[in-house]
């Protein structure tokens, strides 16, 4: 696979527009206005201690800094603008994704969860009822561990098909990533049509943060926590 820098930048400019113009559109919706607002009230006195502030700042860091290295040593040898039919859009994003989740869940349970990463890890367990600025609140070791699951997975995908994976295709697991591991924090209680899968996804989520023992070890799908018996009920989320 060759070194494909219009691709990558293709792919970075494509995220950014996606991101931006994703966030608009879905902020028009008045009950996800709400979920903004009440995430913001529940983020600020969080945010007020320094402590706290000092840790989502690193973990930022971190991300950022992962991330361009990833997007400039390593992706585009792993993503083309060759066209792909759309069957070929969806198996690479779902393929992705998948294969992110199930070492994600192993690292989850084994690793931040088992000696190894369990103080790192405790760090982020001391939200109980996570709110939005939770998803950044991680130790900067989990931020590079967790990212790297993901980034590197799609250059695996792409050996595994034996070409590189279309810069959109690219794109849109990436999205899917973020965005995903994001609302999985975020305070929601919208149990009514048509937003009670989003009120869902979060309460499975919040279901982990009870203690650090439950399951729930995925972070995109409970695919692999019903695989493998750690799969729990989501919790009522009242308030946040």
């Amino acid at each position: 696979m060759l070194y494909d820098w219009k691709a990558a930048a293709v792919f970075f400019v494509a995220l950014v527009v996606l991101t931006v113009v994703g966030r608009r559109l879905i902020f028009l919706v008045p009950a996800f206005q709400e979920m903004r607002r009440l995430n913001r009230e529940a983020d600020r006195p969080k945010l007020a201690r320094g402590r706290f502030k000092k840790a989502v700042k690193a973990s930022n860091q971190t991300g950022l800094y992962t991330n361009l290295a990833f997007y400039i040593l390593v992706l585009p040898f792993a993503i083309s603008l060759e066209p792909r039919p759309l069957w070929r859009h969806a198996v690479d994003v779902v393929a992705v994704l998948l294969l992110f989740d199930f070492f994600y869940y192993l690292t989850h349970r084994f690793i931040f969860h088992g000696k190894a990463l369990r103080k790192v890890h405790s760090l982020h367990h001391q939200s109980l009822k996570p709110t939005y600025i939770d998803a950044l609140y991680v130790h900067p070791l989990e931020t590079f561990i967790g990212l790297m699951l993901f980034l590197w997975s799609i250059p695996a995908i792409a050996l595994a098909g034996g070409a590189p994976l279309s810069a959109f295709s690219a794109v849109l697991a990436t999205l899917l990533f973020t965005q995903l591991n994001t609302l999985n924090h975020t305070y929601v209680n919208l149990p009514y049509f048509p937003f009670r899968l989003v009120d869902y996804i979060t309460s499975i989520h919040a279901a982990h943060h009870v203690d650090m023992g439950s399951g729930n070890y995925a972070t995109l799908t409970m695919l692999y926590d019903w695989i493998f018996g750690t799969l729990e009920k989501p919790v009522s989320r009242p308030n946040p």
